[in-house]
């Protein structure tokens, strides 16, 4: 007997992908830095593409002050992957962390 299908919605496997990388620490929010209006001009903080049973993530971050990056986004990709292979059962081909500002 065969499992059954589990189907998931793009909107849904993004919230993961935001809860995620806000349980690492160092992250201050999942979004855009900068003015606001900078924000509406660059798209979502959070995209992804599923295809072939693999998802490609994007995510945008603003960092603690203090935090060293490069850690820091290595830490939000293991999260971003981890949630998503476990929960959604879905293999990740590609984590784009992309530090987007500094600060509160």
């Amino acid at each position: 007997m065969t499992a059954p299908a589990l189907s998931v919605s793009r909107p849904v496997v993004e919230e993961l992908i935001r809860l995620a990388a806000l349980e690492v620490p160092g992250v201050v929010r999942v979004g855009r830095g900068g003015p606001r209006w900078r924000a509406l001009l660059a798209g979502p903080p959070v995209a992804s593409r599923i295809e072939e049973g693999r998802v490609r993530v994007r995510i945008s971050i603003v960092a603690r002050p203090g935090h060293a990056l490069v850690p820091l986004t290595r830490q939000v990709r293991a999260a971003v992957t981890g949630a998503i292979e476990r929960l959604v059962g879905l293999e990740v081909g590609e984590v784009v962390v992309l530090v987007d500002g500094v600060g509160a």
